[in-house]
């Protein structure tokens, strides 16, 4: 009878894991895809020079996000006109022009360009440093756009998504999935132990009743668990002071890693400057200030010029941003406190893991958009970072650079290739 009631429960606990993780990936689609049936691209014939072709409109997405979200939007006007249907205003060759080239344009006294500036009372800064396909690709992702609807991106903004809403809740899925089956083990234990407990009761009861039993058998089950002497006896005091000077142990190392870690500072800056303003609210790109992020080792502070892109026209008289002209007045860069600091014995390059990586920047700085003053979040620590070289799968998608690499862990290994797996732990990689 006893068995028959476990193993119910154990079907039952299956089953219930089973259904959980069918319900949560069905939530997530029944396409497999993370997706929707309405989540195909929209496409129709393109405008002369533009593309339909995805990997370009995401290219676009890319440059757009970097380069122009912080001034203009599709669907609405923000610093700048709204760019819907832009290339039906004017000819793609005219637009990169503009783009490139736009006080040149308006001062040329093109009518169209000087009617702008009398609307919005700014000039939009050279972009120069684009190329004329890299425009053509932002365009093609604002066609796309606009090919869309303000309604598409109204409902993908309500459910909090983007172009990467599927990966999440994919994540979310796994997640569940998880907990679910730790919560399902986890039951079987208590179920088991009580399963036994049980056994164990009926057992003695049962024997208890039997008249054959020899005195020594009667003593083993009548005898009691002597809690004094278990708490007395040098196995349990030994194992006891083992556990507390591991403990003392452990804390002391962990203490002293920890010396010069710099996690939670938050310096006063010389200007006050809110990340939560201006890449959370108005998400301005981080790339758009910190500029060498994608380029070389050093993200780059922003310089007062990178400032004044923005504020030559918004919030002129505010006495925050008249430091910014003080500064500019005397020509003396602004003396931004740094918050981020590894030492000089440490090498660390962001274009490596921001660009060819993919990694996000939230991912080491924590959620720069929630903070009016910036902090270190993370350790910084060797640890921290060889943990995350552990843990981390190499972006080989589009980069032949890693083929070679990815046959060969192939070969040797099922599971994904991680930063481990091509040298991310040996210590010339990171020391000089």
């Amino acid at each position: 009878m006893l068995r028959f009631k476990f193993s119910s429960l154990l079907v039952l606990v299956v089953w219930c894991v089973f259904a959980f993780s069918t319900t949560l990936f069905a939530q997530n689609d029944g396409d497999g895809n993370g997706g929707t049936a309405d989540s195909a691209p929209v496409t129709a014939p393109s405008v002369a020079g533009l593309s339909v072709d995805q990997s370009i409109i995401d290219q676009g997405k890319g440059l757009f996000d970097a380069n122009c979200k912080q001034c203009h939007a599709v669907h609405e006007k923000i610093v700048g006109p709204a760019l819907a249907k832009v290339y039906e205003r004017r000819t793609v060759p005219w637009l990169i022009n503009f783009i490139k080239y736009p006080q040149r344009v308006i001062e040329s006294g093109d009518a169209y360009a000087v009617a702008l500036y009398k609307e919005y009372q700014q000039y939009m800064p050279n972009h120069d440093f684009l190329k004329d396909d890299e425009i053509k690709a932002i365009l093609s992702w604002v066609q796309a756009e606009t090919i869309k609807g303000p309604a598409t991106a109204t409902v993908a903004a309500a459910a909090g998504g983007d172009a990467n809403a599927p990966a999440a809740t994919n994540a979310v899925a796994n997640t569940g999935l998880l907990t679910a089956i730790i919560a399902g083990l986890t039951f079987l234990l208590i179920v088991t132990l009580a399963v036994l407990a049980l056994m164990a009761a009926t057992l003695s009861k049962y024997l208890k009743k039997q008249s054959d039993l020899s005195e020594e058998d009667l003593e083993i089950l009548n005898q009691r668990i002597n809690w004094a002497g278990i708490f007395k006896s040098q196995a349990f005091i030994g194992i006891t002071a083992f556990i507390f000077v591991a403990l003392v142990l452990k804390a002391t190392v962990e203490g002293l890693i920890t010396i010069g870690v710099q996690q939670g500072y938050a310096p006063t800056q010389p200007i006050p400057f809110s990340h939560k303003l201006h890449a959370g609210q108005y998400e301005i790109d981080c790339k758009y200030c910190h500029t060498g992020v994608e380029k070389g080792k050093s993200a780059n502070i922003p310089s007062a010029n990178i400032c004044m892109n923005c504020h030559n026209a918004i919030k002129t008289t505010s006495p925050i941003i008249q430091k910014i002209y003080e500064y500019i007045e005397r020509d003396e860069p602004i003396q931004w406190v740094r918050v981020h600091n590894l030492p000089d014995l440490a090498y660390f390059n962001h274009q490596q893991h921001v660009k060819v990586a993919g990694i996000e920047c939230e991912n080491c700085h924590g959620n720069i958009k929630e903070m009016e003053v910036v902090q270190q979040v993370s350790l910084l620590t060797m640890g921290w970072c060889i943990d995350c070289h552990r843990k981390t799968e190499v972006n080989a998608k589009d980069n032949a650079y890693y083929d070679n690499l990815v046959q060969l862990h192939a070969k040797s290994s099922k599971s994904p290739m991680r930063v481990e797996d091509i040298g991310g732990l040996e210590c010339a990689k990171c020391h000089y």
